[in-house]
């Protein structure tokens, strides 16, 4: 069945959980650490029973098991790098027994999550202690007595760190070139830092790369946020995050340090009481719907990593409904360094997931010890013991397998879809639709579909890629909608990896916005496409490499949510099959 069309904003709670996994910081002089060896020095305040850690005296699990096993919690206060006021607060976890000395390389995650009453609301915790977000990550890989350190920065709006949140851009740069910088320079640190997040803290992951320091070694980011705009905007067209997120993100500003926090936690967290105009700042920004304004082109991770070479490592549903594979292709190709990634069939999730029913949610094992293998090639130098490939993609068929690169093609095509006519009414079905004849052998889409056409009468347009089957079944696998702000648009679907079986056909659909992913407003104006032409990468499947891994869950639920039967029509097109291998994709 098609998704129901989304009229009304949604609720807090709506906006709490659209937010959970993305959502789908004063200059004082820098503290350093003593030795974890002080930890039974820590002191407690006043009646709450309950060791506090500080930049001196270190906190372990025995004193408070909000701390993971294994590590010494320290906190620590340093000046951001832009110059400002700004003063950035780190939970720092060293490795227990740690000798005066002794140096770690440290894996740092930097962002919006970390506060200690909770991630996106209060959590209900009875005493103060540094964030759960990753100790599945600790945990999965016995991080501290693999000899690395973990440090969580909160970027500026967010738990102890004081300044207006900034959503990815140049104060969050700031702050994470600063994050980077500290982290580096620390008497337990052997200067090399690696990244790791997933979401937003996958999001400063790629500002880390694009800020350009020699300390940051390598980057491991789990679904991140290639492209802002896009998040939030479709070419001129408002998403309902676009209040969502920015209510969301307001509100974990908004937190409160917990009641046993140290006096100078408790103010930083309360910067946005004296500060009100923070709030109105984040949500004006999100509302602007031109893609070449300076707002956007700051957060537009894709365009800065020009030249960057950071060893990168990340994963990538291509049917995400949260931050979703818009960008991805023009980060991959602008970055010049070594890169690694997990691609496939899923939702907003963690390599390390799993489902209700103990299932990989993306279907792939071994998540943490390819990610340590990674760190311990570029954090360390060690050489890595398993001959991991550089990208193991799962497509539509539920396969998994591995390739030099992506987006690989044998070809690029051209598809001529002809002319047709709608009313920008915001109702489907009012659209048209364009079909291939029946595929002759199994063919893969692969990269970032592109369709141009001329378009005549202002309003909006939306196109959806269909996998039909013999029996009639449709799957729509890529969708992209936009403003007609020009007589010639071109736009860019998402990018993906899909397979059409011998005897499918593809349908293109062309129309008005008829479902519930956008807040459009309809033109009600006759729309006539003409001359609209589909450029794609197509790929041939039998001579694919497999790899270890099974069908990601989300793929059923996936196609049962967007199958549907399309209006009777007559082919009009013949599809390419594959061939001349390339690596060159639109």
């Amino acid at each position: 069945m098609k998704p129901r069309r989304t009229t009304s904003r949604p609720t807090n709670r709506a906006a709490q959980l659209a937010a959970a996994g993305l959502v789908t910081a004063f200059a004082l002089t820098v503290t350093l650490a003593a030795p974890a060896g002080s930890a039974a020095a820590a002191p407690r305040e006043p009646g709450s029973g309950t060791a506090i850690a500080t930049a001196t005296d270190g906190v372990t699990h025995e004193e408070n098991d909000r701390v993971p096993e294994g590590a010494v919690w320290t906190q620590h206060y340093f000046p951001s790098s832009d110059g400002s006021d700004t003063e950035l607060h780190a939970d720092v976890l060293l490795p227990e027994g740690l000798a005066e000395g002794e140096k770690v390389p440290v894996i740092l995650s930097a962002g919006a999550y970390f506060g200690h009453a909770g991630e996106i609301v209060p959590e209900g915790h009875e005493r103060s202690g540094p964030s759960a977000r990753f100790q599945d990550f600790m945990k999965g890989t016995d991080l501290f007595a693999k000899g690395y350190a973990f440090v969580m920065v909160d970027t500026r709006g967010f738990g102890g760190s004081t300044g207006c949140l900034d959503f990815g851009g140049p104060g969050d740069r700031a702050d994470v070139r600063a994050a980077i910088d500290w982290s580096a320079d620390r008497p337990w640190s052997t200067g090399a830092v690696g990244m790791y997040g997933k979401s937003f803290d996958a999001l400063t992951g790629l500002i880390g790369n694009n800020v350009d320091r020699d300390a940051l070694k390598a980057v491991v980011a789990q679904e991140p946020v290639w492209d802002a705009y896009r998040l939030i905007h479709s070419n001129g067209v408002p998403r309902p995050n676009v209040v969502a997120t920015a209510t969301t993100y307001n509100a974990i500003a908004a937190m409160p340090g917990m009641k046993d926090d140290d006096a100078r936690y408790r103010a930083n967290a309360d910067y946005e009481k004296k500060h009100p105009e923070c709030f109105a700042e984040n949500s004006d920004g999100y509302r602007i719907a031109d893609p070449a304004d300076r707002y956007w082109t700051e957060r537009d991770q894709s365009e800065k990593a020009e030249g960057t070479d950071t060893p990168l490592f990340f994963t990538q549903g291509f049917t995400e409904s949260n931050t979703k594979p818009e960008g991805m292709r023009e980060f991959l190709a602008n970055h010049r360094g070594p890169k690694r990634g997990w691609l496939g069939p899923w939702d907003h999730v963690r390599g390390n997931e799993k489902d209700e029913k103990g299932r990989l949610a993306m279907g792939r094992a071994g998540w943490f010890e390819e990610t340590m293998s990674f760190y311990d090639q570029y954090l360390k130098g060690q050489k890595p013991t398993a001959d991991h490939p550089p990208y193991a993609v799962q497509d539509s068929t539920g396969a998994w397998r591995a390739q030099k690169t992506w987006p690989e093609a044998d070809r690029s095509v051209t598809v001529p879809l002809g002319d047709g006519v709608y009313v920008d009414n915001g109702k489907a079905p009012e659209s048209f639709v364009v079909r291939s004849r029946p595929l002759d052998r199994p063919t893969r889409i692969t990269g970032t579909p592109r369709i141009s056409m001329t378009a005549e009468g202002e309003g909006n347009v939306m196109v959806k890629l269909y996998d039909v089957a013999e029996d009639g079944k449709a799957v729509m696998f890529d969708e992209q909608v936009s403003r007609l702000d020009a007589d010639r648009p071109a736009l860019d679907l998402k990018s993906a990896d899909w397979t059409l079986d011998a005897g499918h056909t593809l349908a293109v659909e062309i129309g008005t916005i008829g479902t519930g992913d956008w807040l459009d407003t309809p033109s009600r104006q006759t729309v006539r496409i003409k001359n609209a032409r589909l450029h794609l990468a197509l790929d041939d499947p039998s001579d694919d490499t497999p790899t270890a891994g099974e069908r990601a869950p989300y793929l059923d639920t996936y196609i049962s949510a967007y199958t549907t039967r399309l209006p009777a029509g007559k082919p009009t097109f013949t599809f390419p099959a594959p061939k001349n291998r390339t690596t060159t994709a639109p």
